[in-house]
């Protein structure tokens, strides 16, 4: 494999890595260290807002169930990659350096990220394994089913070293990292285990959105390395039946599946966002689907501020979770209270809610306000 990375060195304004509270050897936090008042963005740097890495794949969409055939919409998706396009819609800089093979699916991977304004230059390329492949089979108008050809492919075999070196380059102010990465392979785990130190190292917010691929792994397997992982984190982002993964106690269910809905679900979902901020998380925010979304922090004076959804009518859910960090982010980039983070993120999940695709209906920064208008308003 072979990689290439952009040049740039690190300017001052970054944030200090938390004092006491990481080895240098990389290994679990001091647990004495105590829990954190909420996430701290470092100041501007040389290098870019986000840095973000994964598998991204060439993604066909079909118009209903594949064994009848038919025709097929292509385009690439990715979690990671639905993530970049759509800060940098709204005007931040993004890098993102996943592996694709060396051929044309891959070529159409890097090809749509340059156009959406992704800087893709630490990216790798792998001559001995192909570019992943996805299929989207609408089979009810709202029950989608995905395929996936991903085993053995370029994004499964991303090293560490190229992931350390296209980071190393040019230190991000904050580092994205999705629990998809760290399933697909032991290389690919190794690679986001040690972007995730050593972004920690250089002193970057470092933010982790669960999402939890029952296909790809165990909630047992997702568990083990999350926990390991949470008190690293300083934005932690799931659904509510994703909150026990990061747990010591691990999901409930023998089948590997998330546990069972509790008694008195809102006073179970507080609770288990107050053991992650005791673990040293700095933020905990739930995605909560249509009930919107709620954030946990020791920095907000009751504790949790909760946002409902923005209401629109629904094409496709996919890709909605992505477009919910992508708001998020940009919006504490943009130094906005949790308020305004919820705020914006509840919006650009609802334009991916609103539109086919993954990322195609990422808003832009001019286009936030759109949902406020009456039906049947033309802009002109």
């Amino acid at each position: 494999m072979t990689g290439h990375t952009a040049d740039g060195e690190r300017a001052g304004g970054g944030r200090a890595p938390r004092a006491g509270n990481e080895p240098e050897d990389g290994g679990a936090p001091d647990p004495g260290a105590g829990p954190a008042a909420g996430p701290r963005l470092p100041g501007p740097a040389a290098g870019p807002d986000v840095f973000t890495f994964g598998e991204t794949m060439v993604a066909l969409r079909g118009s209903g169930p594949l064994k009848l055939g038919g025709t097929m919409q292509v385009s690439v998706a990715g979690a990671e990659s639905n993530v970049a396009i759509g800060l940098a819609r709204l005007g931040h800089a993004v890098r993102w350096a996943g592996a694709v093979g060396d051929d044309e699916a891959g070529a159409l991977v890097l090809r749509t990220l340059r156009a959406e304004g992704v800087e893709v230059s630490g990216a790798a390329l792998d001559p001995g394994a192909p570019t992943g492949l996805l299929l989207f089979e609408p089979r009810l108008p709202e029950v989608t089913r995905v395929h996936y050809y991903r085993a053995g492919s370029a994004g499964s075999r991303l090293t560490a070293d190229a992931v350390e070196a296209a980071l190393s380059a040019a230190p991000p102010r904050v580092l994205h990292l999705t629990g998809i990465t760290p399933a697909l392979s032991a290389t690919a785990r190794s690679a986001a285990t040690r972007a995730l130190r050593l972004a920690r190292r250089q002193g970057a917010l470092v933010c982790l959105d669960v999402n939890f691929r029952a296909r790809l792994w165990t909630a047992e397997e997702a568990t083990a390395v999350l926990r390991e992982w949470v008190p690293f984190v300083d934005v932690l982002i799931a659904s509510d039946d994703e909150l026990p993964l990061c747990l010591p106690e691990g999901p409930a269910a023998p089948d590997g599946a998330p546990g069972p809905p509790a008694a008195d679900p809102a006073a179970a979902l507080a609770s288990r966002a107050e053991a992650l901020l005791d673990l040293g998380v700095g933020e905990v925010v739930v995605k909560l689907g249509a009930a919107g979304a709620t954030v946990f922090s020791r920095a907000l004076r009751d504790g949790s501020l909760h946002r409902p959804a923005t209401p629109v009518r629904a094409v496709d859910a996919v890709g909605a979770g992505d477009a919910f960090v992508a708001g998020y982010l940009s919006a504490l980039l943009d130094g906005e209270e949790p308020a305004g983070r919820l705020a914006r993120a509840v919006t650009t999940g609802a334009f991916a809610v609103a539109s086919h695709g993954d990322w195609e209906g990422a808003p832009t920064r001019a286009e936030l306000g759109m949902l406020g208008t009456p039906p049947g308003t033309v802009v002109r």
